[in-house]
């Protein structure tokens, strides 16, 4: 056996937020709304390229708001990235808000929440960190008691 990585994240939402989650990973990712099997409940796949990275699903009749109580222990996902001044530019352009880490031998990352609230990672290495963030810096959504800026 031998794993061969992440094959898509799958969000549950409410049927309100499909839209508003197909618009985010469109603006952020470039990611494109394509073909879903025909399930017995509403949702879409976003895909990048020719995979479908990103399952939506709804599971509920109302919105899943950003602001309801985790009830689970999943706190994010992650995506190797690369290109960081690109990124941060396309998030400043779209409005999307978002925090900023640089850890010496760990990496560049940026966290986000989408519109239900999950929690985002993209990680580049420290050469792509911009200088505007100094080493050591550590993001308020992912350590809220302990963050500099």
């Amino acid at each position: 056996m031998k794993l061969k990585g992440v094959h898509h994240v799958n969000i549950g939402c409410g049927a309100q937020d499909l839209a508003a989650i197909e618009k985010f990973y469109g603006a952020v990712l470039g990611l494109k709304r394509g073909y879903r099997p025909e399930f017995p409940n509403d949702g879409l796949w976003l895909y990048d390229g020719g995979h479908p990275l990103i399952h939506v699903v709804v599971r509920s009749a109302g919105s899943c708001a950003a602001h309801e109580t985790p009830k689970c222990g999943f706190d994010h996902v992650a995506f190797a990235m690369t290109g960081v001044e690109e990124f941060r530019v396309r998030l400043m352009q779209t409005g999307v808000a978002f925090d900023e880490q640089n850890v010496p031998q760990a990496g560049f990352q940026i966290f986000m929440r989408d519109p239900v609230g999950n929690k985002l990672e993209f990680n580049f290495s420290n050469d792509e960190a911009p200088q505007t963030v100094a080493p050591g810096t550590l993001a308020p959504m992912q350590f809220p008691d302990r963050a500099r800026r």
